[in-house]
């Protein structure tokens, strides 16, 4: 048996959490069972091989995001921050099929606390990497940056593409999905949300 937990390759969450040697078991076990034979040459390694890409795209699921987070104090600082175009690849917890697009973050800060521009993305990143729901992950980067730094007002806007509509079921290529989170003044105030979409469709349209 492989030995995943010397693998430093491997997310330490990972190799600690996760039964990988179980998933390469199960693996096996899916190729016996749609008629494949697993011990041909190319498909020998293949359930290693999806052992040690489950500990990557899942890695979401063990890795704690606070560790990622950089609070920085910037006084008087209250107007929308954008973070737009952030590219995201997940998987859907229905087929295990990924779905991959963009995220779109606005924010506006509380008491002149800001995020690191990359610490946002590494939300999005974190978030992304378990068995998901798009609406749910559009509401789990919302939350999680509001928890963060008590903003203000944050909008959320996510556009994907579903490999479980367009390689199989109805499929329909080149389709998106389009989901919002709204918290604070973007959920309560007119203005503030249609302020926050505007710079959002501004980056969508530039980008």
């Amino acid at each position: 048996m492989y030995d995943y937990a010397n693998d430093n390759s491997i997310p330490i969450e990972s190799r600690q959490k996760m039964d990988l040697p179980k998933i390469e078991n199960a693996v096996r076990d899916i190729l016996e069972a749609i008629g494949e034979d697993p011990d041909r040459e190319g498909l020998q390694e293949t359930p290693r091989r999806v052992a040690r890409m489950y500990a990557e795209v899942f890695s979401g699921l063990h890795h704690d995001v606070s560790k990622d987070i950089k609070v920085f104090h910037e006084d008087g600082n209250d107007e929308m921050i954008l973070i737009g175009d952030i590219p995201f690849y997940s998987m859907c917890e229905h087929h295990l099929l990924p779905f991959h697009g963009k995220a779109h973050v606005v924010y506006i800060p509380r008491d002149g606390k800001i995020l690191g521009l990359s610490k946002v993305a590494r939300i999005v990143d974190t978030m992304s990497r378990k068995p998901q729901l798009q609406e749910r992950l559009t509401s789990e980067i919302a939350d999680t940056i509001v928890e963060c730094v008590d903003a203000k007002s944050v909008c959320v806007i996510i556009e994907a593409e579903h490999l479980c509509m367009t390689m199989r079921g109805i499929r329909k290529p080149g389709s998106k999905t389009v989901t919002s989170a709204m918290r604070g003044g973007c959920r309560t105030d007119a203005r503030t949300r249609n302020e926050a979409l505007a710079l959002i469709n501004r980056q969508r349209i530039g980008g």
